[in-house]
């Protein structure tokens, strides 16, 4: 009996353990099905979070606008002085010509053609030298860009039309204007090149060369600077650098992306285009004060605008104001953005431009090119 009794204890507890080990299960699943559930929600509310994160992103990258296609092999072409010159061509109305800056291309005007073009007929032109324009191995010079675009307007455009420059590009057209005056309608800067000039200024012309220096010290020097000028060249066409680099100058870099970062190291690959760098940073950079701001402004007899990215660490906004003294009829809209406003805030470079173009546009049309 007491053994009996020994196995109805031993049972019963047996059955106690395993209720409580059902219970403590039953718990156990209950706690763990809740954790589940508030694990999914967790997740759900990242997703959205994420989501929505993402959505912000997209908005910020140029949402909804209407962008240039990129194409491996250009779109128009026009032979100038024997060399091969290309454009981009969009739209009808009255004439709007945009040229790019140093190392850059009429790609770099992808927000801003389509848009204009509902109204305007709009060019975008690469200049000799630069991008899916041909690397022509001549002496660089700011009158060599003056004519190209002069001669342009004449064979192309056949038409007097608004101006569009961004850096070197805005040097570009600021000087067809000024001395092609029967060409240009107007003139918009973005955040343009040129130097004011210096009255203090001691001038760098010397009287005689010596032997030693041109047979000796200056083949010593073209050679080291072809050395050197060279790394940097390669350095400068690698994709990572140009990123870094525009990165620098656009303040909110969203627009930083593959598309730009290609139309930029696609024509670095021509076999030419290391020579065109040497010849433009030994040539052309360190010799730009032949013509100067002031000078360009004094000669200058249309309406001049300015689009300003004040937050440019290269140019500026002391330089918008100075030009606006010696210019005082110039609008100046000023935005909160770096080097290249026209591609980092597009929707507000197109905004001003475009009010700007209509109330210009109903200015009188000077006469024909065909007869200039």
């Amino acid at each position: 009996m007491s053994a009996a009794i020994s196995l109805s204890v031993s049972f019963s507890k047996h059955l106690v353990d395993s209720n409580q080990r059902s219970l403590l299960n039953s718990r156990r699943i209950h706690f763990t099905g809740t954790r589940c559930a508030i694990a999914r929600r967790e997740l759900l509310r990242k997703s959205i979070a994420l989501s929505v994160c993402c959505s912000l992103l997209a908005v910020d990258k140029a949402q909804g606008m209407e962008m240039l296609p990129f194409k491996e092999d250009g779109y128009n072409f026009w032979t100038w002085r024997g060399h091969k010159i290309h454009y981009v061509v969009e739209g009808s109305g009255p004439a709007v010509v945009l040229v790019h800056g140093f190392g850059a291309s009429a790609f770099h005007w992808r927000y801003n053609i389509p848009e204009l073009a509902k109204n305007y007929k709009v060019y975008a032109l690469d200049l000799l030298g630069f991008g899916w324009s041909e690397k022509a191995i001549i002496e660089y010079d700011a009158s060599i860009w003056m004519d190209q675009l002069s001669d342009f307007l004449s064979e192309i455009v056949k038409e007097p039309a608004f101006l569009v420059g961004n850096s070197l590009g805005g040097f570009t057209v600021l000087l067809t204007a000024a001395e092609k005056t029967s060409k240009v309608r107007g003139v918009v800067l973005l955040n343009s090149a040129g130097q004011f000039g210096d009255p203090n200024k001691k001038s760098d012309k010397k009287e005689g060369e010596s032997a030693i220096d041109k047979f000796l010290v200056k083949p010593l020097k073209e050679a080291f600077q072809r050395v050197v000028l060279g790394v940097i060249f390669w350095q400068s066409k690698q994709p990572a650098r140009i990123e870094k680099v525009l990165k620098s100058v656009y303040i909110n870099s969203a627009n930083v992306d593959e598309y730009l970062v290609k139309s930029i190291t696609a024509p670095a690959s021509d076999p030419n285009a290391g020579e065109v760098y040497y010849r433009l940073m030994t040539r052309f950079m360190t010799n730009q004060s032949k013509y100067t701001l002031d000078s360009l402004l004094s000669k200058l007899s249309c309406p001049l605008l300015l689009l300003w990215g004040d937050l440019d660490p290269w140019v500026g906004p002391t330089k918008a104001a100075r030009i606006k003294e010696f210019y005082p009829s110039t609008s100046v809209v000023n935005l909160q953005a770096g080097h290249c406003p026209h591609d980092e805030v597009p929707e507000l470079v197109n905004k001003a431009l475009l009010e700007w173009l209509n109330s210009n546009s109903l200015e009188p049309n000077p006469s024909s090119l065909q007869a200039v």
